[in-house]
């Protein structure tokens, strides 16, 4: 029955709405391993490596990445000791994490799920990270997005981002929360400012909003230009 009683029968109309618009598939883009992508790389962001070197981040912490991708960054967390939950919609990226994984002898923790439907325990993660994932979330989620953010973070805990700056040469619309409607679309993902970021996580504490530094991929680290990176921290 296509009837509203209640905000989550709201949400998933507003879901199926941009869905029903789209002919992209997470599974297709990452069949072709070989494509030339750049975060197809098995190489951390370059913030993500500099919080373990500035001690923001630490070893031997429980880690939740939210839209994990092929793994490159939880195998890093790995790497530093970390217990990792990498959750994803694509099997196909999953797989290619596990494997990459594997290969390094590396434990973390794959699962296949809407991020939405998570079911954590309250308060049991120290770091939860997110590259790649926010900016493909519609205006109407962000709400429940920054609840589960939250929610997984126990007290003090630390939020760490990255996403597509506003006019970035791998993407950013530069469109309104409103047009996403118009046009039922995201224009293939949103674009952010510092200030935007700043207003939409101001419910936690900034410790970090800045550019992405573009880096040499020769130093098998992930740094580009035209992505935002942030870390917050849960009040």
């Amino acid at each position: 029955m296509e009837s509203i009683y209640n905000n989550d029968d709201l949400l998933k109309m507003l879901d199926q709405l941009l869905i029903e618009n789209s002919s992209f598939n997470w599974d297709n883009f990452y069949t072709d391993r070989d494509r030339n992508v750049p975060f197809f790389a098995n190489y951390p962001d370059e913030n993500l490596v500099e919080y373990f070197e500035k001690g923001l981040f630490q070893p031997g912490k429980r880690v939740l990445e939210l839209g994990c991708g092929p793994g490159r960054n939880a195998i890093f967390f790995a790497e530093n000791g970390c217990v990792v939950d990498a959750v994803d919609l694509s099997e196909e990226a999953l797989e290619w994490g596990r494997q990459r994984a594997e290969k390094k002898n590396l434990t973390v923790n794959f699962s296949k799920d809407n991020i939405f439907n998570l079911n954590k325990n309250e308060e049991s993660y120290d770091i939860v990270y997110d590259s790649g994932c926010f900016h493909h979330i519609a205006p109407h989620r962000r709400m429940s997005y920054l609840n589960l953010v939250r929610k997984a973070l126990k007290p003090n805990g630390l939020f760490g981002i990255t996403c597509f700056k506003q006019g970035g040469k791998f993407g950013g619309s530069d469109i309104s929360d409103w047009d996403v409607y118009r046009l039922r679309s995201l224009q293939g993902g949103l674009g952010f400012t510092g200030e935007k970021l700043r207003s939409i996580f101001n419910d936690f504490r900034e410790v970090e909003v800045r550019d992405m530094k573009e880096i040499d991929m020769s130093k098998k680290i992930f740094g580009v230009s035209g992505l935002l990176t942030g870390v917050f921290r849960k009040y």
